[in-house]
């Protein structure tokens, strides 16, 4: 008895094109430059795969790493990668200690400096923090009444040779609204914040406060580091402006197949609730994704592109499936029946819907679009090689 070595097909796949990727963080460096560029790789590289798009960020000039959690980088750090890693977001159960022994740069913004030192007591080894100043989005950060405090209590644990400061940071509110005044304001309140930190004795190193429509809008909040998370997969964070404009590409391709075909009469009822009801007769695809596999369920109407052509979404999309209506007859059981062809949700190729169209009409953002793409889609990686080093 023998067995094939050829792989089944996929059914369902997000494609992760890598060599987009790396343009993008190559693109990006050059318009910050001389600032440098912090790739942002948490939840799971924004759903694209973290190690992967680690991997193409630090071969395309990112010379940092950005997590959220530090369970995050320590997978980064088990996996192999020695590159500097700032994990930002903590509770009081976050494994501080594992992160000074793997040498993760870790946020602070209060109350966690006194269980950083105290976790860098026990390892007998410091740990390398940057203290976040909240400059007006007022999620974390510290207030700009209590940084002073901060400040004093972070010397005097370096003295004790428990830490260094290594980075002043903070993060921006409306940079996707390039006109909007309170950038102003922000950039403003952390020059204040890093100088009286300067004044208070700290030698900052890194200064970092733009996102990636900072980064690619506001030069005044490159100071030493951006941090990019958007713009390395190529998407735009501006309403009206896409990637193409910007000099990005797409790195994510949504595809499954068309799982049927069928003839339905005018007045058929479509998905649970029955909220789209045919006009005529038609001939209607069943495409098998849905809301198990992270497509928003609200985003009725949303395009998905068979055969050379854009349909829409009709009905509710169901936990593992939704149809589109293909608005002819006479195509089911023919030779111009779409059953197996590919179906593409999004893309970055030209002619194809895009992760921007399906946040429309889920009245959402590219970025949640994306992230949201579960562990039941397979990820493919494409060009994971880097042909076009030295360009």
């Amino acid at each position: 008895m023998s067995f094939s070595t050829v792989p089944p097909p996929v059914e369902r796949r997000v494609e992760i094109d890598l060599s987009a990727v790396r343009h993008n963080v190559r693109h990006i460096a050059d318009v910050v430059s001389p600032a440098k560029v912090m790739a942002v790789v948490k939840a799971d590289g924004y759903g694209h795969g973290a190690l992967p798009v680690a991997r193409a960020a630090l071969q395309s000039g990112a010379t940092w790493l950005g997590v959220a959690h530090i369970t995050e980088a320590l997978q980064l750090r088990e996996a192999g990668i020695e590159a500097p890693i700032l994990a930002w977001l903590h509770t009081v159960e976050s494994d501080f200690g594992a992160a000074i022994r793997d040498s993760i740069d870790i946020g602070v913004s209060g109350w966690e400096l006194g269980h950083v030192a105290e976790a860098a007591r026990r390892e007998e080894r410091p740990a390398r923090v940057h203290l976040k100043i909240d400059t007006g989005l007022g999620r974390n950060g510290c207030p700009p009444e209590q940084w002073g405090a901060l400040v004093s209590l972070a010397l005097q644990y370096q003295e004790e040779g428990l830490l260094r400061v290594v980075g002043i940071f903070s993060h921006l509110a409306v940079a996707d609204e390039p006109d909007r005044h309170e950038t102003d304001e922000q950039v403003r309140r952390f020059r204040e914040a890093v100088a009286a930190a300067e004044n208070g004795g700290i030698d900052v190193e890194l200064r970092h406060l733009a996102n990636t429509p900072g980064a690619l809008s506001r030069p005044d909040t490159h100071f030493d580091l951006v941090r990019v998370g958007l713009g390395i997969y190529g998407l735009s964070p501006f309403h009206g402006q896409n990637s193409a404009g910007l000099g990005l590409r797409p790195a994510m391709r949504f595809v499954t197949s068309v799982a049927s075909c069928k003839e339905v009469p005018a007045g058929q009822g479509v998905s649970y609730g029955l909220t789209y009801r045919t006009t005529r007769p038609t001939t209607l695809a069943l495409i098998p994704v849905g809301y198990a596999d992270g497509v928003p369920r609200v985003a009725t109407g949303a395009p998905v592109l068979v055969g050379g052509r854009t349909y829409p979404v009709v009905g509710k999309i169901a936990m593992d499936q939704l149809v589109i209506d293909l608005q002819a007859t006479g195509i089911a059981g023919t030779g111009q029946s779409v059953l197996g062809l590919p179906a593409v949700l999004f893309g970055g190729d030209a002619g194809e819907p895009s992760a921007d169209d399906w946040a429309d009409a889920s009245s959402s953002i590219n970025y949640e679009i994306v992230t949201r793409i579960s562990a039941r889609v397979q990820r493919i990686y494409l060009n994971g090689a880097d042909a076009s080093a030295g360009q």
